[in-house]
């Protein structure tokens, strides 16, 4: 069994890899440990919607891969998304998609996660988008 100190940026990058939805999509991890996660999607027009910001299915998936990470960087790398809210605080343009999450409270079976979904646009400025928060199970143990 892998414990949270064996799950490294290395692991969890096969992991995501492991997810063909994530493959299609070019979802990667930029960081990882500590109760916290990056993951970065390069923003495409097949991932907008019909006025050119990026559909909300898409930052929902960025959050919840984002909550589910970086929870198991704290439980382990068996886990699931219990449930998550995501709040839309403005419409999502840039060139990248950044979900950084991290742990508010974890116990030995489940965290409580926050993540904040970000656009970065060619300077590199990054804007909040997006604020989600979840809980997530470890399924083993």
């Amino acid at each position: 069994m892998v414990t949270p100190v064996d799950f490294d940026l290395d692991m969890a990058r096969k992991v995501l890899d492991a997810q063909p939805f994530s493959r299609f999509l070019g979802a990667r991890i930029t960081a990882f440990g500590d109760g916290a996660a990056t993951l970065e999607l390069d923003i495409r027009d097949e991932l907008r919607q019909q006025n050119g910001f990026v559909h909300g299915g898409v930052l929902s998936y960025a959050a919840d891969n984002a909550l589910t990470f970086a929870a198991g960087a704290a439980l382990g790398p068996a886990v699931l998304t219990a449930g998550f809210s995501i709040q839309y605080v403005r419409p999502a343009r840039g060139t990248l998609l950044r979900a950084r999450a991290s742990v508010v409270h974890a116990g030995r079976r489940q965290a409580v996660v926050r993540c904040d979904l970000l656009t970065v646009d060619g300077d590199g400025d990054e804007t909040l988008c997006a604020v989600a928060q979840g809980t997530v199970l470890a399924t083993e143990g």
